[in-house]
């Protein structure tokens, strides 16, 4: 899906019910500014929700190449945004990911991709942690995945206890990063730490 000209099936649909929540939440539809509003959210949601759309493990496997290179592969500081499933309210930050490949490795920007197809979906930071783990171990076999997001929830930030500075980070690995050095050396390396 081209988030600029292509959209799923049910927009309009997606832009009545907006229409109806303008209307609940005591606005006036018909004013000039919101008279478009309805349509413009539902185009943002299916292009907020893009992931839903698309196959993860296809993507890495499009770039699969056979490598002997037996090391960790970083790819750090990968820029995410995302929609809480609890109050659709978004969460945004950072993931890092590493591999140790066993036979394979696939193109660098394959991983941030894999980042963007589960963030594009209602989610929570666990589940998404988990799910791009999930993706790459299953897909490349390689001998270990580590995935560690760092996110600011606007829906702490905006409501509820409204804190502001609040940064929740969670990890998920398996394979090779089961041993504390190699995690450490791994968590040196996204700090810049030596």
């Amino acid at each position: 899906m081209n988030p600029e000209t292509e959209y799923r099936e049910g927009l309009e649909e997606l832009a009545s019910h907006y229409k109806d929540i303008l209307r609940l939440l005591g606005e006036d539809v018909d004013r000039e500014g919101l008279e478009k509003t309805p349509m413009r959210v539902a185009k943002a949601m299916q292009v907020l929700t893009r992931g839903y759309e698309m196959d993860a493990h296809k993507v890495l496997t499009d770039a699969l190449f056979k490598e002997d290179y037996s090391q960790m592969v970083i790819v750090k500081d990968i820029d995410f945004f995302s929609l809480c499933e609890h109050h659709m309210i978004p969460f945004y930050g950072k993931v890092h990911v590493a591999y140790i490949p066993n036979g394979y490795i696939t193109g660098l920007s394959k991983i941030a991709r894999v980042v963007d197809i589960y963030s594009h979906r209602l989610q929570v930071q666990e589940r998404m942690t988990l799910q791009i783990k999930e993706c790459i171990q299953q897909t490349l076999h390689p001998l270990g995945v580590m995935v560690v997001v760092e996110a600011r929830h606007m829906c702490m930030q905006m409501r509820g206890v409204e804190k502001q500075n609040a940064i929740t980070t969670t990890s998920d690995f398996c394979g090779a990063f089961n041993q504390a050095k190699t995690r450490q050396e791994f968590m040196n390396l996204i700090h810049n730490e030596s």
